[in-house]
């Protein structure tokens, strides 16, 4: 019988099909998938568990509980898959709930380190949630934005205007986004007017370090697309479409340059190879750390 493939699926990146050994064993280690020895499970220092709202089985992995759920399903491997509900395990019908449990006990640092990290994403973004009222806050450029309901003023054509004060203290927010809605707007209609400020700043910002890094790599970008996507942050294309985030207003400045000089870069090599990120790296060369922030900053909820 053929052996069968487990499938670890990371947080940010694409699964990845990790071989087993031939059963009954049905897992080997990985190097980029298990603590070195030594390293401690993430988040052991006192009892913790996690438990997926479906759970049906369970598993106690060294001093950590986790509960998951476990589906039979048409495949050929084990898989495990770990969301912002907890851990899901999928295995074919022919593999015995005790390779399925050796498979999990083998994998354990895996699994409690990317079950942590899930908690803590979603922590993360439940702090980042906007209540969208007047003197909500959002991100904006990487500094902290106040929205200010002001009806007193007609902003049909802008729908909103940013003001600046430079003389506030240090770690107080120092800009307000004026938006001319009444004072009982319902949450909605702020949240549309914010979104449609900062779409229309991502398109004038897009445009101009487009500009400003097309040259840089000589090549020539010929259309802008704005996009809502989840984590797709952008996309290039051969006839040299560009597809970017709006949602990157909210980083600092470095790192929409860095996903800017992406995507251009695609218009020279057209996959990750080493040629690639060299060629990303010519025009920003602490991409390692630009890129990290994509994946580690808690963006607001939309």
């Amino acid at each position: 019988m053929q052996s069968p493939f487990q499938l670890l699926l990371d947080l940010f990146d694409e699964p990845k099909p990790i071989p087993l050994a031939p059963r009954p064993a049905p897992t080997v280690p990985t190097e980029d998938l298990e603590l070195s020895p030594g390293e401690p499970l993430a988040g052991l220092l006192a009892p913790q568990a996690f438990r997926h709202p479906d759970a049906n089985r369970e598993a106690r992995l060294g001093e950590v509980l986790v509960a998951y759920e476990f589906r039979r399903a048409k495949r050929k491997n084990i898989g495990f898959a770990v969301g912002a509900e907890g851990l899901v395990v999928s295995a074919p019908r022919w593999v015995t709930l005790g390779e399925v449990d050796r498979a999990i006990r083998s994998k354990a640092g895996w699994i409690v380190n990317k079950l942590e990290a899930a908690r803590e994403r979603q922590e993360r973004l439940a702090a980042a949630r906007i209540e969208w009222q007047d003197g909500a806050t959002f991100p904006y450029l990487g500094e902290a934005v106040i929205v200010v309901l002001d009806p007193r003023h007609d902003f049909r054509e802008a729908g909103a205007v940013l003001h600046s004060d430079t003389s506030t203290l240090p770690g107080v927010a120092r800009h307000t986004l004026h938006v001319g809605l009444a004072q009982n707007a319902q949450p909605a209609q702020i949240r549309d007017a914010v979104q449609a400020w900062l779409m229309r700043q991502a398109r004038s910002l897009f445009i101009e370090r487009l500009n400003h890094y097309a040259p840089q790599l000589s090549v020539q970008w010929r259309k802008l697309t704005l996009s809502s996507a989840g984590t797709l942050w952008g996309t290039a294309k051969n006839d040299g479409s560009i597809r970017l985030n709006w949602r990157l207003v909210h980083f600092r400045l470095p790192v929409i340059d860095y996903v800017v000089a992406h995507e251009l870069s695609h218009l020279r090599v057209m996959d990750h190879s080493p040629r690639f990120w060299d060629t990303v790296k010519s025009v920003v060369p602490n991409y390692p750390e630009l890129r990290g922030a994509l994946k580690d900053e808690a963006l607001p909820a939309w």
